[in-house]
């Protein structure tokens, strides 16, 4: 990797380090703490959600006729999502050991944790918890995805994205024929970036 850009993923990582940093004082100025992957409000947040929360006939009759009436729609792509979820852990189940490839955790991805908010009514937290999953299990496929590809073809696009996955920036460059032949063993191989600090 070059130096300019193990500079900027030196400052990419300085940007996590601050915004790590920033949740923090969130949590203090929310009043909540994370235990063992469990958010707690302290008693006073707690009863104040509850009082803030908007009875479920306030709801349905300050919702709009339409967004009732294209729940439904959006409902029904829990299936191939369900679907999506199911194949992609069983693939790589059966092939990142094979290709060497760490497996993606899927608690990394799909966090369920919205249904703690008191301030929620029942429909909105099922409403989130659909989101939680939907947008979770994206990530997730996502994540597995860019490893698989980081395996097979790690070339970058000519093209530039709107967005990347995590595994993109270990990639080679387009166009650079000698590179891709002298190293693509070493970036097929390259997840040390994954393996537990010890």
């Amino acid at each position: 990797m070059d130096d300019k850009l193990e500079a900027l993923l030196g400052k990419i990582k300085q940007l996590e380090h601050e915004v790590l940093g920033e949740i923090r004082e969130k949590e203090q100025k929310f009043k909540y703490h994370l235990r063992e992957r469990k958010v707690h409000f302290t008693a006073g947040v707690s009863a104040l959600h509850k009082k803030l929360s908007k009875k479920l006939i306030r709801y349905l009759y300050d919702a709009k006729p339409f967004s009732i009436l294209t729940g439904p729609m959006i409902w029904f792509c829990i299936v191939p999502v369900v679907f999506l979820h199911l194949v992609a852990g069983l693939y790589q189940f059966i092939c990142f050991p094979v290709y060497g490839i760490p497996k993606v955790q899927r608690q990394d991805y799909v966090v369920m944790d919205r249904r703690r908010l008191a301030y929620l009514n029942s429909i909105e937290k099922f409403n989130c918890a659909y989101c939680e999953y939907v947008n979770g299990v994206l990530a997730y496929v996502t994540e597995i995805a860019g490893r698989t590809e980081q395996y097979w073809c790690p070339i970058k696009h000519a093209l530039r994205l709107k967005t990347t996955h995590s595994r993109y920036q270990y990639f080679l460059d387009y166009g650079d024929a000698e590179q891709y032949r002298q190293r693509i063993e070493e970036v097929r191989r390259a997840f040390e970036d994954l393996k537990p600090k010890g």
